[in-house]
């Protein structure tokens, strides 16, 4: 099974042709063995695209099989495989996606880097609610960028991200789950953050994620509509305009891959 892996600070993904996977079966069972970092090639998820003649269109599943409906950085790893083949300065890359078309305009290409500032829509039922956690009471702002989010202002901690981040990620006010961003406003134009991704765990990085934290750090932190999101991989910018939210960073690719244990992980 022939695949590209590509990261977004440290965010990485396997992107496969949709026609590689034809009568392979179970699609989250690959998911798991292809993303498995001791046994498979390892990743955060398996992307599933087919090209179009503005971009592609992309279906997501988490690293532990668990659908997605999309990814900030897992689009950015698409466009980048696109723009290597054929860069075209200038005109945007389009990604479909269940959360909707994401266009990114190309702002440079240096090798196997490429860096994409991407339109992610408006955030939605954006909201400031307590959630109780196992006794204790949380504050947290949820919303979707497309996908489910909760993120917790305050201190960023690796001890918080496993004692609340990680059960917030899988609470039943979630019937779906939900990413979890640990997030804390430095300066007006600069919040820092911590990960615990939906279906994976601790991520080095996430597009949407930075959307999150960036949105509730605006609304309820006293963060500016400008600014640049931290997180252990790198820093994104994410600006929130009146045409919605704007991610800009890099993806890398890493490698051009032939799994040859693809036959044996068929469901």
């Amino acid at each position: 099974m022939r695949m590209v892996k590509a990261h977004a600070f440290g965010n990485d993904f396997l992107l496969a042709e949709a026609r590689e996977v034809e009568g392979r079966g179970d699609l989250a069972a690959l998911a798991r063995a292809s993303c498995d970092r001791h046994r498979g090639v390892g990743a955060d998820g398996l992307m599933l695209y087919e090209k179009t003649p503005r971009g592609a269109s992309m279906q997501l599943l988490n690293a532990d099989g668990s659908y997605s409906e999309v990814s900030g950085n897992g689009v950015r790893c698409l466009a980048a495989w696109l723009a290597s083949q054929r860069v075209e300065p200038g005109r945007p890359i389009e990604i479909e996606t269940d959360a909707g078309t994401k266009s990114l305009a190309l702002l440079d290409g240096n090798g196997a880097r490429f860096t994409f500032r991407a339109a992610m829509g408006e955030p939605e039922h954006v909201a400031l609610e307590t959630i109780d956690v196992e006794g204790t009471a949380v504050e947290a702002v949820t919303l979707r960028v497309g996908n489910p989010q909760c993120v917790v202002l305050g201190d960023v901690t690796q001890e918080r991200l496993h004692a609340i981040a990680s059960r917030l990620a899988v609470h039943r006010r979630f019937a779906q789950g939900t990413n979890v961003e640990l997030a804390t406003v430095e300066a007006p134009d600069r919040v820092r953050i911590l990960i615990w991704e939906r279906g994976v765990g601790p991520t080095e990085a996430s597009g949407t994620g930075a959307c999150a934290a960036a949105v509730a750090a605006m609304q309820f932190g006293g963060a500016a509509r400008d600014v640049q999101v931290v997180s252990p991989g790198g820093s994104q910018r994410v600006e929130w305009t009146s045409e919605g939210l704007f991610l800009t960073g890099w993806a890398e690719i890493i490698a051009e891959v032939t799994w040859r244990a693809a036959a044996s992980a068929r469901g």
